[in-house]
């Protein structure tokens, strides 16, 4: 009876333990699959990020080099790197992880809207797009690499504020 006592009653820390374990099981499943299916060795990376939203709601981020599909899990060449931005009253800040890189092997290119980072070495290649959380005036960015963490601080565009609409009274 305390079996059934503790299913009915709803405890949202467990459920958020069940959900690793569904996770979890998830992942060695493609991992199995991905061994299975490979032909050649290659590094299989993959992992995931969980947060909580502004809104309350939790966040799954993955990263890494595996990918699904259709047909099962696919192995990239290219990581997605492990990223977190972070929407500051100002500015916008991307922080990377990407070890085992030298600095001057990133590329970073952006618009007002989106970062792309992207390092093109035969032992290590990493690919992230970025969407912005605003628009961002990237020939203003600030960006510092050390230990393997790249930072980019992009200052906000502020947007022009449109005039508040007024009555005309007809005269």
């Amino acid at each position: 009876m305390s079996g059934e006592r503790r299913k009915r009653r709803k405890r949202p820390w467990f459920d958020v333990f069940v959900e690793f374990k569904e996770i979890e099981k998830i992942m060695d499943e493609m991992m199995r699959q991905t061994f299975k299916k490979s032909k050649r060795f290659r590094p299989h990376i993959y992992g995931f990020s969980l947060t909580i939203g502004p809104d309350g709601t939790p966040r799954i981020r993955e990263f890494g080099n595996v990918q699904k599909s259709r047909s099962g899990p696919r192995i990239r060449e290219q990581r997605q790197p492990l990223v977190d931005v972070l929407d500051e009253e100002e500015e916008a800040v991307v922080v990377a992880e990407l070890p085992g890189v030298k600095k001057e092997d990133i590329k970073l290119y952006g618009t007002e809207d989106l970062l792309t980072i992207s390092v093109d070495k035969p032992q290590r290649k990493y690919f992230k797009e970025i969407e912005m959380p605003a628009k961002v005036n990237v020939k203003e960015a600030r960006t510092s690499y050390k230990n393997g963490v790249l930072e980019v601080t992009l200052p906000k565009i502020e947007e022009e504020k449109k005039p508040k609409a007024e009555n005309v009274e007809i005269a």
